[in-house]
């Protein structure tokens, strides 16, 4: 039987990011990593921010900031100094920094020549249509594109071989206009080895979640499921 979930603006825990237009500066043309975590009242940098190659975030000294590189897969947890965002890591000067690798779908990542004029954080696709992301998680981080007024509301993920594996999720209209949804904060796991479609609006992507996927909340960009 197919899961519904009511509208995403019923549940705080649900992750919702709606920035300001002028709160920050536009997105990174080629995003390098992602805000996993921030504490800090000088980065001026946001959880789920897109970051790009050469960003200079300052901290001070008991500042913490988490970032996970998109291609590499470095998952970096950095207290204090001036961090210089790279293509693959992070350059620490009078901070300190400690890394890890993470499993992620990393080294797909490209711009059309199209898409290498806009400025949007959502700019960015895989390498072509016939990728097929894997995730490492079994709790997506679905980022959800900018939907036209005409377009569908509904998030659905529907297993391939089991069509009682199905999960339809009602989009408001503050996640509408963009922002990230997390199966983690309502519980919601997809099944290990199985590959399903996503699909919102006139979106569509086909993933798999990968054999050895894990549960709860991982690192995002382990989990983190982008529409072509």
């Amino acid at each position: 039987m197919a899961t519904k979930i009511p509208s995403a603006v019923a549940f705080a825990a649900v992750l919702v990011l709606a920035r300001g237009a002028c709160a920050h500066p536009p997105a990174p043309l080629v995003p390098a990593a992602l805000v996993e975590d921030v504490k800090s009242a000088t980065a001026d940098v946001e959880f789920m921010d897109y970051i790009g190659t050469g960003q200079v975030i300052k901290l001070e000294p008991r500042d913490i900031l988490v970032l996970s590189y998109l291609r590499s897969c470095e998952y970096e947890t950095i207290t204090g100094g001036t961090v210089v965002v790279g293509a693959e890591r992070s350059d620490v000067q009078n901070g300190k920094v400690s890394r890890a690798k993470v499993p992620c779908d990393g080294g797909k990542i490209e711009l059309t020549a199209q898409e290498a004029s806009k400025s949007a954080a959502t700019a960015f696709r895989l390498q072509s249509a016939s990728h097929q992301p894997t995730l490492y998680a079994r709790m997506p981080v679905i980022q959800i594109p900018k939907l036209k007024a005409s377009e569908d509301r509904v998030l659905v993920i529907a297993r391939h071989d089991r069509a009682a594996e199905r999960i339809e999720i009602k989009i408001d209209e503050t996640l509408a206009a963009g922002g990230f949804y997390d199966l983690a904060e309502r519980n919601q796991s997809l099944t290990r080895g199985a590959t399903y479609d996503a699909s919102v609006g006139e979106h569509k992507v086909t993933f798999k979640i990968d054999g050895a996927a894990k549960a709860g909340k991982t690192p995002v960009v382990s989990r983190l499921l982008r529409f072509q």
